[in-house]
């Protein structure tokens, strides 16, 4: 156990004198790694790097690490292809629901960047899951793929929030 400081000296020379005593006494000899370079020694520091490395030790992807709001905007972008694997209609819309939740409670109390995020349109997204389930794989071979949508006629919008209150022309 090392000594209390005396008083009158300062921390530094009494620390240096500490260090200078236990290389005297061969404290430092035979380490492991001396004589080795410093690892990671050539690379920009940086101040997160054991964040990232706890990351790669758990095994955690890198969106973790991303503020609520640029996740939830990930998630909206990537839902698409997450409610594509499902194959129940009431699993998507547990899904969307659970999506939405996390929306509206951020929006409740943002932190971190003020990035636009929305909640989705439930309908919306179960509509393009049952496209994606009753699409085929892929074009069959020699057959042109057919547009379901009839020219010149757009899919209705989806009424937003604010204009829930006017009337449609």
């Amino acid at each position: 156990m090392t000594e209390r400081k005396p008083p009158g000296v300062t921390f530094e020379s009494w620390v240096d004198k500490q260090i200078r005593e236990a290389a005297e006494r061969g404290e430092f000899d035979n380490l492991p790694g001396a004589g080795k370079p410093l690892p990671n020694a050539h690379q920009q520091y940086d101040e997160l790097w054991w964040v990232r490395d706890k990351a790669r030790r758990e095994g955690l992807p890198t969106d973790v690490l991303l503020p609520t709001s640029l996740r939830l905007r990930k998630e909206i972008e990537q839902l698409r292809e997450t409610l594509r694997d499902l194959r129940s209609e009431q699993v998507a819309r547990a899904v969307v629901r659970d999506l939405n939740e996390r929306i509206v409670a951020w929006l409740r109390s943002p932190s971190g960047p003020r990035v636009p995020v929305a909640p989705v349109n439930v309908e919306t997204a179960v509509r393009q899951w049952r496209e994606d389930q009753s699409a085929p794989t892929g074009p069959p071979a020699g057959d042109a793929v057919v547009d379901q949508q009839p020219r010149g006629q757009a899919p209705p919008e989806p009424r937003r929030w604010w204009r829930r209150f006017t009337r449609r022309a």
